[in-house]
């Protein structure tokens, strides 16, 4: 399967995505047990990776002004490499949404996504609906990590 394909049911496309997660938790698990851990990237590695994009993040293409993460290109829980060839530079809000997900999880994430913003944006009721479980989902999250001391800025 891929995310060209097309699915017949919700129930079907939900057993897929949730093979995708469990496969994706083994090979986690699989490479934990060997014991692998991250580098630490060194100025010069660091520059190299920022000049690979001139500054802009990977992940949205947007431009890089402020903090930045070296972003494993194939993701080191599943089993990429500490070197610079596999290292990108990303927001580290991009980063942290992109996550670990194979290559077929995320292009799902990125259909589904596109779709929901659209339905947002026309404001239909599956859309709204989603739309204010998320807000009330940030919210929480934001709190969290404000309690932990970590600095968010909010829009308004």
């Amino acid at each position: 399967m891929s995310a060209h394909d097309t699915f017949r049911s919700a129930e079907k496309f939900s057993t897929r995505l949730r093979s995708l997660r469990a496969s994706r938790k083994e090979k986690k698990l699989a490479l934990r047990k060997l014991g692998r851990r991250r580098g630490r990237n060194i100025a010069s590695e660091r520059k190299a990776i920022f000049e690979k994009t001139a500054g802009r993040c990977h992940i949205c293409g947007g431009e890089i002004d402020g903090p930045w993460e070296a972003d494993h290109v194939f993701s080191h829980s599943l089993g990429g490499g500490h070197a610079v060839s596999n290292y990108l530079p990303a927001h580290p809000i991009c980063n942290n949404y992109r996550w670990f997900y194979g290559t077929e999880e995320f292009q799902w994430i990125l259909k589904l996504g596109v779709w929901l913003r659209t339905r947002v944006e026309l404001k239909e009721r599956i859309g709204m609906e989603a739309a204010g479980q998320f807000i009330r989902y940030d919210q929480r999250r934001h709190k969290r990590r404000a309690s932990n001391g970590t600095r968010l800025n909010r829009a308004r």
